[in-house]
C-alpha cells in the first residue's frame, strides 16, 4: 500500500511544483485540502494518512490519538504552538519544522509594518482612496531605539535591518547569554523591563507558550515610553489585546502593527479594527515567493526522508 500524505497548508507548492515532485518521487499519494480547509473534514480523514504537512490550524490531541498510521508531522512554517508535542512524542510521531527559511521574509514584513505605523502610510493611503486631502504627521524611525523580545533568527534579521537605519537595539531573550560578535556595538542584551522602558519601537519575536501568553499586558504597556509603537509578527496571544486596545485609545501607545492576533482569522467586530492607529495583516509574514518555496521544499524533503528511512531535518520530536 502506498504511503499517503495530507497537506493542509494553503500555500504549499504555490510557487513551483518542486515540493510535489519530491513527494511523488518518494512514492506518496498526495491529498491537499489547504485551499478549502475545514477543521471537521481534516479531523475525519487524517487517521487514514501516514504523513501530514500542516498549516496553522489546531490538531487536537484526541484526534492525534486516532491516527494509528500517522508517523510524521511536518510544520509548514516555524511555530509549533498548534501541535501537541508531548502527545506526538507519546505516540511515536516525529515532528519537524522549518526554522530559518522564512526569517528574511518575516523581518521584511516587520520593518514594513514598523515604517507604516511610524509614518502613517496606511492611513495616508486610505485618505487618498477616499479623496480626503489630509496630511498625517508621523515620526522618524532612523536613529531611534528598537526593542526586540527574543533574539532568534527573525529578530537577528530585524536587527540587521535596524543597523541600516542607524538604530540602537535592545533585546531580551531568556535563552541568550551573549550577543554574537556580528551585532557588537549596536545590540545590547537587557532585562525584559529594560527593553520595555528603553525602546521607541517594540517588536515581538518569541514563541507562544504558557510562559509568554499575555506577557505584554497592562503594566508592561504602561512601562513603555509614551508614544512608542508596538509591532508583533510572532504570535497572537503574547500581547493582551484588551490591554493594548486601552493603551492605544489613551494614546500612551501611539500605534500598533500586527501580523497576528490571538484568534485567527480576525473577526470584523474585533475592537482593534475600530482604531485608525492599528494595522493588522492576515498572518502573511512568510508570504514571500522565496520563503514559501523554501518551506515547502523542506517539508516535502522530510516527508520523503521518512518514507525512505533517511534522517530528518529540523526534527523537534
Amino acid at each position: 500500500m502506498n504511503k499517503k500524505v495530507l497537506i493542509t497548508s494553503r500555500s504549499f507548492g504555490k510557487i513551483d511544483h518542486t515540493p510535489y515532485d519530491i513527494l511523488a518521487e518518494a512514492g506518496y499519494e498526495v491529498t491537499n485540502i489547504g485551499a478549502s480547509f475545514d477543521q471537521a473534514a481534516f479531523e475525519a480523514i487524517i487517521p487514514d494518512y501516514d504523513a501530514l504537512i500542516i498549516g496553522a490550524h489546531e490538531f487536537p490531541q484526541e484526534t492525534m490519538e486516532r491516527c494509528k498510521r500517522l508517523r510524521i508531522i511536518c510544520k509548514h512554517g516555524v511555530g509549533l504552538d498548534n501541535i501537541h508535542l508531548e502527545k506526538a512524542r507519546e505516540l511515536g510521531i516525529a515532528v519537524c519544522n522549518t526554522p530559518g527559511t522564512n526569517s528574511n521574509a518575516v523581518a521584511d514584513l516587520t520593518f514594513g509594518l514598523m515604517l507604516s505605523a511610524a509614518r502613517n502610510i496606511q492611513r495616508s493611503s486610505l485618505n487618498v482612496l477616499k479623496n480626503v486631502a489630509q496630511s498625517v504627521i508621523g515620526v522618524d524611525v532612523c536613529y531611534k531605539t528598537l526593542g526586540l523580545l527574543g533574539f532568534g533568527a527573525v529578530a537577528k534579521c530585524v536587527a540587521r535591518r535596524a543597523k541600516g537605519f542607524g538604530m540602537s537595539v535592545l533585546t531580551y531573550d531568556p535563552y541568550v547569554t551573549e550577543i554574537p560578535a556580528e551585532f557588537a556595538g549596536y545590540v545590547t542584551l537587557c532585562t525584559f523591563a529594560e527593553v520595555l522602558s528603553g525602546c521607541d519601537y517594540l517588536s515581538v519575536h518569541m514563541p507562544l507558550t504558557e510562559e509568554t501568553h499575555n506577557m505584554i499586558g497592562k503594566s508592561e504597556l504602561a512601562s513603555m515610553k509614551e508614544g512608542s509603537i508596538l509591532v508583533n509578527t510572532a504570535r497572537g496571544g503574547i500581547v493582551d489585546e484588551k490591554a493594548l486596545y486601552d493603551a492605544l485609545v489613551s494614546g500612551h501607545i501611539a500605534a500598533a502593527a500586527m501580523d497576528v492576533v490571538e484568534h485567527e482569522p480576525v473577526t470584523a467586530d474585533h475592537p482593534l479594527l475600530t482604531l485608525d492607529n492599528v494595522i493588522i495583516t492576515p498572518h502573511v509574514g512568510m508570504y514571500s515567493r522565496e520563503a514559501i518555496n523554501a518551506v515547502g521544499v523542506i517539508c516535502a524533503q522530510n516527508a520523503a526522508a521518512f518514507a525512505l528511512g533517511k534522517p530528518l531535518q529540523h526534527r523537534v520530536v
